[in-house]
């Protein structure tokens, strides 16, 4: 009778669900608290089943689910709500993701680091891409492979069992006290796991993060499709044929777009990306350069996704290493990446680099020329012996335009690799798809980075490859015109507030194709102490923030997004993307980015009131 009202309120739900819940890829800081993401939303949702409430303005009316879509959205959490409540487990103990092969590879880490024993139980055969000799040898993972006919047959073990099930059954599962976690896998919409007994409530959190920074959780398009055949109505899949063309045609676009022949690889996220990136080069690094030490170097303020997903790939790996890059402020990007080469090739170790450029929040662009020179210089070891060349992985998010990697690119000479995250400009914020290309001298590396992608499961899905297909065409075009409207804020703020410190290119780097619409907004402060200004420049950002949100709420939105199609939105990267970022690195500045299509006069005013009331 209980899974019955379950099911019962969820087909209203799905009837009455706001238009956003499929359409938003960044949360609305507004509504959102981190510490409380999940259970805060899951807390009013119950009460609103309670009641039986299913009208449009209450489920509007719910705090922001998760950060992003990466960690979790609306969707996805009454997804696992509802397979949780037909399963008498607690919400947090069922996570979905997009990738089919993530939550197993989430049970391993945890398990590789808890030094504890992990057996892999499944019927029929396990999935082409699921690579059991790579997940030991490059990742480090240790566990047995168990074949049954059917789930009786699974017996006691020392450690954890892990039960692979591909029913195509979404959210179907059979607990028993021999697994430990079930994950139900669904060929064209993702899988869920569910972590079973109490005792295993502490991978709950791990399982999160890897979701969080290594994939994503299942999208709102696949989430929907679930919740559809978890309530016995049909989904409406469009015909299957245009998935196809619009890779093609995808592929295509991101050739013109960065100017380069090689293939590109389409992945669920911008992190999804730069994991395949990360593991594929360690895969080559491991055959190429055996016995010798892996350094991932990496600036320490970076996006926070960035920088703590490049630590936990180190954490697991006894050969890889960190090494921080300094690059924001007095520390100039190409001066230090020539310190850094020096002492990891006098070490006789292998270079990754990772680097965003412009850099985030400072939007900071290094001297491209002297930045080839310095990659391009022969090293040596300690021995005399010549040093392994670097690979340069650049992050271009806030410059996709820019054809770094393209056969004339300033980086040609380099062994370049580009990504991006394509919920930015590529997508407009439609999807969180993320796409690299390699330049040709890099592009030997793709085979291995789309070897990883594929092992993962974190492909674009094909409604994700859809979006970029609709926006991609129409991006460069966007890009001017919020740059456009960029330079005529910045000017105007310069104007209005001169003593405030705004980061942003110069006209001259704008000339060579440098064209963000984010600047970063350092307020001027007052105060006796380094604490005390500090304090009173937060107020101040605050007060901005505040002002700008609820005087022009129908364009200003207090989010982390760029290169949306409509508005501005601001955000502190310290409290935001620099979330994991250690506290002395983080910068507690505003960060803004403006559409191609917002009420720019009426900004102007509303930051006009703001300074006259400083």
């Amino acid at each position: 009778m209980e899974d019955n009202k379950v099911l019962s309120y969820i087909e209203d739900v799905l009837e009455n669900m706001p238009a956003d819940w499929l359409r938003l890829t960044t949360h609305r800081l507004d509504i959102y608290k981190e510490q409380l993401a999940k259970t805060e939303f899951l807390e009013q949702f119950e009460s609103l089943f309670k009641d039986r409430n299913a009208e449009t303005a209450a489920l509007s009316a719910l705090p922001t689910a998760f950060d992003y879509i990466r960690l979790g959205h609306p969707l996805s959490s009454v997804l696992e709500w509802a397979i949780a409540s037909l399963h008498g487990l607690k919400p947090d103990h069922v996570i979905s993701f997009s990738s089919r092969t993530m939550p197993v590879l989430a049970v391993l880490r945890k398990n590789l680091l808890a030094q504890k024993n992990t057996r892999i139980v499944y019927t029929g055969a396990l999935p082409d891409f699921f690579d059991a000799e790579v997940l030991k040898r490059v990742y480090g993972y240790t566990f047995d492979l168990e074949h049954v006919d059917k789930i009786e047959e699974v017996s006691a073990f020392d450690g954890s069992t892990v039960f692979y099930s591909q029913d195509d059954e979404v959210g179907h599962a059979t607990l028993t006290p021999q697994i430990d976690f079930y994950v139900s896998v669904h060929a064209q919409l993702g899988s869920i796991i569910l972590v079973n007994g109490e005792e295993n409530k502490g991978y709950i959190s791990e399982i999160q993060h890897v979701r969080r920074r290594e994939s994503i959780a299942m999208t709102p398009a696949n989430c929907f499709a679930a919740l559809q055949q978890l309530v016995g109505k049909p989904s409406s899949d469009k015909e299957k044929g245009n998935a196809a063309a619009n890779k093609a045609q995808v592929q295509d676009l991101i050739k013109g777009i960065t100017g380069t022949a090689t293939k590109a690889l389409l992945g669920s996220s911008g992190l999804s990306t730069q994991y395949a990136i990360m593991m594929g080069l360690v895969h080559e690094a491991l055959e190429k350069h055996p016995g010798k030490a892996i350094k991932f170097v990496v600036p320490p303020n970076c996006y926070g996704g960035t920088n703590d997903q490049a630590r936990r790939v180190a954490a697991a790996l006894d050969n890889v290493e960190i090494v921080d890059l300094l690059v924001d402020g007095e520390h100039e990007m190409v001066r230090s990446i020539d310190t850094v080469l020096e002492e990891i090739a006098r070490q006789d170790a292998v270079p990754y680099i990772i680097a965003e450029i412009p850099t985030n929040p400072r939007v900071e662009v290094p001297d491209l020329a002297k930045l080839r020179e310095v990659l391009s210089k022969a090293r040596r070891t300690a021995a005399g012996d010549v040093a392994v060349d670097p690979v340069f992985i650049l992050d271009q998010t806030f410059c996709p335009n820019v054809q770094f990697v393209s056969k004339d690119g300033i980086l040609s000479s380099i062994r370049t690799i580009s990504y991006v995250s394509g919920s930015k400009f590529p997508s407009g914020g439609k999807a969180t798809a993320g796409y690299c290309v390699a330049n040709a001298k890099a592009e030997a590396l793709l085979e291995k980075i789309e070897k990883h992608l594929r092992l993962c499961d974190n492909e674009a899905t094909d409604h994700q490859v859809e979006m970029l297909a609709e926006q991609l065409p129409s991006m460069n075009q966007r890009i001017a015109d919020a740059y456009r409207n960029t330079r005529e804020f910045v000017n105007f703020i310069k104007d209005t507030l001169p003593e405030a410190k705004i980061n942003f290119v110069s006209e001259e780097l704008a000339k060579e194709g440098f064209t963000p619409s984010v600047f970063s907004l350092d307020l001027p402060t007052k105060g006796n102490t380094h604490e005390e200004r500090e304090t009173y420049k937060r107020a101040l950002n605050d007060k901005l923030i505040n002002m700008m949100i609820s005087q022009i709420p129908h364009e200003s939105k207090y989010c982390v997004s760029y290169g949306q199609l409509k508005g501005c939105y601001w955000t502190i990267p310290a409290t935001s993307t620099q979330g994991t970022t250690k506290e002395a690195d983080k910068d507690y500045i505003a960060r803004v980015s403006l559409s191609p299509d917002l009420d720019l006069e009426l900004h102007k005013k509303v930051f006009k009131d703001f300074v006259e009331q400083m």
